[in-house]
């Protein structure tokens, strides 16, 4: 079943009743061709109508202890339930069993779940029926959950279905469609030079099919990684459903969905397009000679003022740990944005500099391109752009023409068990000239495990912040970027924590919801306070902690894990990886006069400095790859 296509959605309401729902009778004949095929009689059985949904995603709220479910194996978890699997992810892809009077009961699975205000939103994608018969293998075993070195496992048999990652942009973009979360990606062009100016403020707007940025985490210990996917599937295990629930424009969904994925399979989820199509239709005022072919991806042609928009985005993500017996890392990792406002069917060639240099081990490009690569320094995209701003290439280097943008060393070390003395000495911006400019950098001390009490110490350099859990150091703030300068920045000082305290309500409430309570009681509780809901992020570090040693005096900040500090910067004016694109050498068939225009940008992602004085975790490097 190559391609991503789906059998059907709804869209619940908080009171678990179905306001929305989309089947593809095309799809549908396709599953029970298939089911034929392999001899799978009992998942061949019908769709399940609207209120038998309803009815099993409320059984499963109340199986699972909330509509999301625990996503670990508990006390209350049984053989058939998803929280038996053990994983996280069954708190985004669930399972719904399915009971009928007259026929015998079946599962449904995978059904992909999304929340946007207060509605959920399922998506059924097609699988090959073997598939979901080896997930039923998974939640049927005798043990719950199970080791990520054995081979079937959830995380290995998800990794073969792509049509996982479709079903998720499809329900993100229905999502941002209901809530009425969609923006016009307007390009507002600078009247100053090309490098500069609102193109970076269009194009990070909304790219491409489903690409529209998230949020960022804010940090990335690995012992909280669990906990950072808890906080993103939601903060507690009761559901809220006492605001006011905005009505669904059933109508702009209908147009949006047979738009979008005309009979199941998406061909295009960029709203702003759909709409267009609505409007305008796929004719136009002025149509394309006959001898070219209007492609799918540009439904209508564009009329105006013609200009090319690029950028090119790159992400560094770093460790950092100024040893000798462990060398630092870096990743890079980036896209080329485009938005070409062109008139007609044309054609442009791209030529990239830097490609060999930066060692390019991955590039993909959109649909409606071609890489070509003649040798050295003699490569280049050609595409038909499509309308609007597009991600028109993502790529991968192993190699940086570029030194690290910020370098040094983090020293944390224990005077007391209340207190503890750090040390920064870090230099920004070495070896680096105009036009490269540094808009701002900031290093985050996160302590998740306990409540600082106090700071003390002055920075070469910048301001200090503190909330209840972290230590802020601006070091360039916004407004104020460094070009053409190198910054040596110290920071010495001592922080103070509160106490221990062991939070006995926390014990209270685990042992009561995770540890073998019913949904009736959680649901009583809710409707009395509202203060005593348990928190998800609070059940996994509980569930990771069973097996951590006691806590001593040399590493108690991080409850025996790693302890570290963050780094987040922004710098435009040029690349880390040195791979660009000359704006001048832009060629466009038929010949027309379109300035291009072109930004770089470069971005942290997680760049860690460990602290030098405890551990740390790294992995080993081939030596071919240094």
């Amino acid at each position: 079943m190559a391609g991503c296509s789906f059998r059907a959605i709804w869209i619940l309401t908080p009171h678990h009743s179905v306001a929305f729902s989309r089947t593809f009778p095309v799809v549908e004949r396709r599953w029970r061709s298939a089911c034929v095929r392999d001899g799978e009689v009992e998942t061949q059985a019908p769709l399940p109508s609207d209120l038998e949904v309803a009815a099993a995603f409320t059984d499963r709220k109340q199986r699972e202890g909330s509509a999301r479910g625990f996503g670990i194996c508990v006390a209350s978890s049984t053989p058939g339930s998803d929280s038996w699997v053990d994983d996280p992810v069954t708190r985004h892809i669930i399972t719904l069993h399915i009971n009928r009077e007259e026929a015998e009961g079946y599962m449904l699975w995978p059904v992909i779940v999304h929340t946007s205000g207060n509605y959920y939103i399922l998506v059924l994608p097609l699988v090959e029926p073997k598939k979901v018969r080896e997930y039923r293998k998974l939640y049927q075993r005798n043990n719950c959950g199970g080791s990520v070195k054995e081979h079937d496992n959830l995380s290995s048999l998800l990794l073969s279905l792509p049509c996982i990652t479709g079903a998720f942009m499809v329900a993100h973009a229905i999502g941002d469609l209901i809530a009425g979360e969609t923006s016009d990606p307007e390009v507002v062009a600078t009247s100053s030079s090309s490098a500069v100016g609102g193109l970076l403020d269009t194009l990070t707007g909304s790219i491409g099919i489903g690409v529209a940025p998230r949020p960022k985490p804010t940090s990335v210990p690995i012992l909280a990684s669990a906990s950072s996917a808890a906080t993103l599937m939601g903060s507690t295990l009761v559901d809220s459903s006492r605001t006011m629930t905005k009505p669904i424009d059933k109508d702009l969904l209908r147009g949006f969905i047979s738009g979008s994925m005309p009979y199941g399979t998406p061909v295009d989820l960029n709203q702003n397009n759909i709409a267009a199509i609505r409007t305008t239709g796929f004719g136009s005022a002025d149509p394309p000679p006959a001898d070219l072919r209007q492609p799918a991806w540009k439904p209508y042609l564009y009329r105006g003022r013609q200009r090319v928009l690029l950028m090119t985005q790159e992400t560094i993500n770093a460790a950092l740990y100024d040893r000798e017996d462990i060398p630092d890392s870096f990743s890079i990792s980036g896209q080329i944005n485009c938005r070409a406002e062109l008139e007609g069917l044309p054609d442009v060639q791209l030529p990239l500099i830097g490609v060999k240099p930066a060692k390019v081990k991955m590039l993909s490009v959109h649909q409606s391109a071609q890489y070509s690569d003649h040798g050295e320094d003699k490569q280049a995209i050609v595409f038909s752009p499509p309308v609007g701003s597009f991600v028109l290439a993502r790529y991968q280097v192993s190699h940086a023409t570029n030194p690290a943008p910020v370098k040094g060393f983090y020293q944390l070390s224990l005077v007391s068990e209340d207190g503890g003395q750090f040390l920064f000495r870090l230099t920004l911006m070495e070896g680096y000239k105009s036009p490269y400019c540094m808009d701002f950098c900031t290093i985050i001390m996160p302590f998740p495990r306990r409540r600082i009490l106090s700071v003390d110490g002055t920075p070469s350099v910048g301001t200090v912040s503190m909330t209840e859990r972290s230590i802020e150091w601006k070091i360039v703030t916004s407004g104020r970027g460094i070009s053409g300068k190198t910054i040596d920045a110290t920071f010495s000082g001592t922080v103070r924590f509160h106490p221990r305290v062991v939070n006995k309500s926390l014990s209270v409430s685990l042992s009561k919801s995770v540890l073998g309570c019913t949904a009736a009681e959680d649901s009583d509780e809710e409707r009395e306070s509202s203060n005593n809901s348990v928190n998800v992020e609070d059940v996994l570090m509980e569930k990771l902690n069973r097996d951590l040693e006691a806590v001593d005096l040399e590493e108690p900040l991080c409850w025996q894990a790693f302890n570290y500090a963050k780094v987040s910067f922004k710098i435009t004016g040029g690349t880390f990886s040195g791979m660009t694109i000359d704006p001048k050498s832009v060629s466009i068939y038929p010949v027309v006069k379109a300035p291009v225009e072109y930004s770089m940008q470069v971005t942290s992602g997680d760049y860690i400095l460990w602290n030098t004085l405890a551990r740390s975790p790294h992995a080993a490097v081939p030596k071919d790859l240094c």
